[in-house]
């Protein structure tokens, strides 16, 4: 064999040999668990602009791919601590101190909406959603800096996750698509833990459906409107159906001028009907006088 031949059947066996290497490093478990829950992540970074990537990853590292015992017994695959805020499930676990308040969901997609929740609603990880959605190194970089692991290498690791499974095609996939069909995309925010969104001249209930992937009649139901309703600039929608009573912290509201019952209830996210019932009142009633105090919980 001459020299030039040798050359390349070594070069041929480093590539071949390299590839070997690199599918060994692949975790069945792993590619399980992404199979199982993209469609999830996929659907989160629509509705809350957070990369796809970046939610799998997180899930695939908090949880071990989800045979964490947090994972398996409380369907809690981002190691979400209870916190102040928190009013649902609860299960007690050792972490950095022996045992520790954690949430606890019904099923894993309550864990994905919650963490997408967590991430939104904090003032420290608001500069993040100022980053492309395809731009995951970006986003783990944030993450890191924003305090959301201790591990100095947390953001590296995420990044590696993501580009040895290839994730970052979810967020191509259906990110730019998503980012080209709506490239004036609405900014989300929280109210009684819900998220919404705030109409914009021209808007329509077929625009906001298509954007956050919700149909028009669910978005009127949710918002006690009617079928013929014209979106005004300025409406608040919700994405999701209001709650039955207002959050701890908003016991009671005074009534000021120019607001109305359906007004509080959107500002609060409370159900019109279940503020008329906790304020003994019919909706065919007159309107509240300015400085009636309405209850909220």
């Amino acid at each position: 064999m001459n020299s030039t031949l040798k050359c390349i059947f070594i070069g041929l066996f480093c590539v071949l040999f390299s590839l070997m290497a690199g599918a060994q490093t692949r975790n069945r478990q792993y590619e399980e668990y992404i199979h199982k829950y993209k469609d999830i992540a996929i659907d989160e970074m629509k509705r809350y602009h957070i990369p796809a990537s970046i939610t799998l990853a997180q899930g695939l590292l908090e949880s071990g791919a989800g045979q964490s015992a947090l994972a398996r017994k409380s369907n809690n695959h981002f190691g979400i601590k209870c916190g102040g805020d928190w009013t649902g499930r609860t299960v007690r676990h050792d972490d950095d101190a022996r045992n520790e308040c954690f949430r606890a969901y019904k099923h894993p997609r309550e864990s994905y909406e919650d963490h997408s929740k967590f991430l939104r609603g904090r003032s420290r990880y608001a500069s993040l959603f100022k980053l492309k959605v395809t731009d995951y190194k970006g986003w783990a970089h944030g993450l890191k800096k924003a305090g959301y692991a201790t591990d100095p290498r947390y953001a590296y690791r995420l990044i590696d996750i993501i580009e040895l499974y290839g994730l970052h095609k979810y967020d191509t996939k259906e990110g730019v698509k998503w980012m080209k069909n709506y490239p004036n995309p609405h900014q989300p925010y929280q109210a009684n833990g819900l998220l919404y969104v705030v109409v914009k001249p021209g808007d329509t209930f077929k625009a906001i459906s298509g954007e956050f992937d919700i149909s028009q009649r669910k978005l009127r139901k949710y918002n006690d409107l009617y079928k013929g309703y014209v979106l005004k600039p300025g409406d608040v929608i919700y994405l999701e159906k209001k709650h039955k009573r207002a959050d701890k912290a908003h016991v009671v509201h005074v009534l000021r001028s120019g607001e109305s019952m359906y007004s509080v209830s959107q500002k609060y996210g409370i159900c019109l009907k279940n503020l008329y019932k906790m304020n003994r009142m019919k909706p065919e009633d007159p309107c509240p006088k300015v400085g009636t105090i309405l209850r909220l919980r």
